[in-house]
């Protein structure tokens, strides 16, 4: 029998902001909370703008291959993990606050270039 359920909103009973779920497979648990992505996005750096994304407010175009993110919600702490990817070799930078994140693009010559198909996600704990 499938069961289904319907909820707007999850809290845990213990602590609120705590519900634990049991791994795909064994009875190893782990903190939902901890697994979600809390902000990402896909993006075109030559305008720069959105195509899609959530958690992030605007965008500041540092100049060429290199942008800003604002984080909408902050994280905890600067110490949140992000990935960033763009078919070139990039880094983020040390922009990183608990508001914010920096991406540079760059080809294998290390030169600086926008992408039309940069990404960013990022980890951690909300404050």
């Amino acid at each position: 029998m499938t069961s289904q359920l319907k909820v707007d909103k999850l809290q845990g009973r213990t602590t609120a902001g705590s519900i634990v779920v049991t791994s795909e497979g064994t009875s190893v648990e782990t903190n939902l909370q901890q697994g979600l992505c809390k902000a990402w996005c896909r993006m075109e750096m030559s305008t720069p703008a959105y195509n899609d994304s959530f958690n992030l407010g605007t965008i500041t175009d540092n100049g060429t291959g290199d942008m800003t993110f604002a984080i909408t919600n902050a994280f905890s702490g600067a110490t949140f993990a992000c990935t960033s990817g763009d078919g070139n070799d990039n880094a983020l930078d040390e922009g990183i606050t608990t508001t914010t994140a920096r991406q540079v693009s760059r080809d294998n010559s290390g030169t600086k270039g926008d992408s039309s198909r940069a990404s960013f996600v990022a980890h951690g704990d909300l404050a």
